[in-house]
């Protein structure tokens, strides 16, 4: 799961990118107005925490800059200002939630967990396809009743492959939400292809019921 920080004071950005990634997370940044329409611009990701003062513009116009591009990117506004009026009009414009600064880290990853799953997830915690049963909460993955020792990274591509079913998946969507960065800087493809060849292995050692598919050509699809 990938994260944008859209938050100008750095050391805040840092330690909340440091603890959602001990969370298994994937975290990118955005300190400006203008680096933060141009990460929008170029990626998708499964939640936003947007401040609502950055140098160059407002927290505000991102918001309605998402909804001109059809981005639906999930939204929560992290800011100092404790304003009624200012709740109310990010959640009009299509923020999902609202945080008041200071707030304790945990509190902010239970937030972006309830958000993620409410949006992609259908609101559950576990996660069951026939032999396969999925802890999201516990990051816990059964097959036939036996527990996968998965990495961060093969469980986060598991939940991705889930949350995108029966969608094809491209190898440069696949590159960017495990790395975290952007594609243009890829030389090839191999980390991609090794990350889930190590996933299919394991999964496939279990008995799963082989749902994730090459398409060759294009990337890959999980079946339901």
């Amino acid at each position: 799961m990938k994260i944008l920080i859209i938050e100008d004071e750095t050391e805040l950005a840092k330690s909340i990118g440091i603890y959602l990634s001990g969370e298994g997370y994937l975290c990118d940044y955005a300190i400006t107005f203008a680096q933060a329409i141009e990460k929008i611009s170029l990626s998708d990701y499964d939640c936003i925490l947007l401040d609502l003062m950055l140098p160059g513009g407002s927290g505000f116009t991102i918001l309605e800059e998402l909804k001109r591009m059809k981005k639906y990117d999930g939204t929560i506004i992290i800011s100092a200002k404790n304003s009624l009026d200012d709740k109310i009009r990010g959640l009009h414009i299509g923020a999902d939630d609202y945080l008041s600064k200071p707030f304790h880290l945990s509190e902010l990853a239970a937030r972006i967990y309830s958000l993620i799953r409410r949006r992609q997830l259908g609101n559950v915690n576990i996660i069951e396809q026939n032999e396969l049963r999925i802890d999201v909460l516990g990051k816990e993955v059964t097959v036939n009743g036996q527990q996968l020792a998965l990495t961060k990274k093969e469980f986060g591509l598991l939940m991705y492959f889930i949350s995108n079913a029966n969608k094809v998946i491209s190898k440069v969507a696949l590159a960017e939400h495990i790395s975290g960065e952007m594609t243009a800087v890829f030389d090839s493809y191999d980390f991609v292809y090794a990350h889930i060849k190590n996933l299919k292995r394991k999964l496939t050692d279990a008995e799963y019921g082989n749902y994730l598919r090459t398409i060759y050509g294009t990337g890959y699809k999980w079946e339901i």
